[in-house]
């Protein structure tokens, strides 16, 4: 997958990964970026710093009619489907079935509502790409947030199911899998010392959303289905998958040593 020439959406656009990626996916030569937001004004102000290449709707990812709108734009079908909003509820067994349920839409059915909206035409057209935002959290869990880490699994899980599925009728799936992303997301749970922001400033580099977009555009050209701007996950990885009771026990007192 080149960007150059592509129609491009991306949802959770109006900041951090997303804007960082609308303005690289721009700047690689994109023929046209939707900048999807349920910040209608920070969408605009990313698609205005991008030009007559891009533009900006508002969008609430877990409507499923406002993701399958994105399906059509002024400059034709998308090529490359970014699915990239997401939320954190900062909870573990206190979160309220509210917090679950405000995640699962976002950080899970949105993945469902965009494959829904774009995978048929891809699949009549020959091709195209999806792009969903899954977090390391999907791969080793999340301290501190159930809710969150339960849900990215789901989301690599359904990606893992639409490219069994899709990858033999052209459509070709990537997860990006970050660990700690100069965020307003990270900002905050640092400014709380939250449990979930410690656990990610001792895990790794706090990376800058414009170097995670950058990855992106390398994973796609190499078309990898787990897309790891922090390459020590691929390791936390495979430890996990080697020795199940070893990890969660490493796990377990990281999460102690962190207490």
């Amino acid at each position: 997958m080149r960007v150059r020439d592509k129609v491009v959406v991306v949802t959770g656009a109006a900041s951090g990964i997303g804007r960082a990626m609308a303005l690289r996916f721009a700047a690689e030569g994109a023929a046209g970026v939707v900048v999807a937001d349920l910040d209608e004004a920070g969408a605009g102000a990313v698609a205005k710093e991008i030009g007559d290449r891009a533009m900006a709707v508002r969008t609430d990812v877990s409507v499923e009619a406002e993701v399958a709108a994105l399906a059509e734009t002024p400059f034709g079908p998308p090529d490359l489907f970014c699915s990239n909003a997401g939320v954190i509820a900062g909870h573990g067994l206190e979160a309220t079935d509210q917090e679950w349920d405000s995640l699962w839409s976002v950080n899970l059915r949105a993945h469902v509502y965009a494959a829904r909206a774009v995978v048929p035409g891809m699949v009549e057209r020959g091709g195209g790409y999806l792009l969903n935002t899954c977090s390391a959290a999907g791969l080793i869990s999340c301290p501190g947030d159930a809710p969150y880490a339960v849900t990215k699994a789901a989301a690599i899980s359904f990606a893992e199911w639409v490219s069994i599925h899709y990858a033999t009728k052209g459509v070709k799936v990537s997860v990006l899998c970050p660990q700690g992303v100069r965020t307003a997301m990270l900002e905050r749970g640092v400014a709380e010392d939250h449990l979930t922001a410690r656990a990610v400033g001792a895990s790794g580099a706090i990376l800058d959303p414009a170097d995670v977009a950058g990855t992106v555009v390398e994973g796609l050209a190499a078309e990898r289905f787990h897309i790891f701007p922090h390459p020590e996950v691929a390791d936390f990885a495979r430890r996990k998958a080697d020795d199940p009771d070893r990890w969660l026990a490493g796990m377990a007192r990281f999460v102690d040593s962190l207490s």
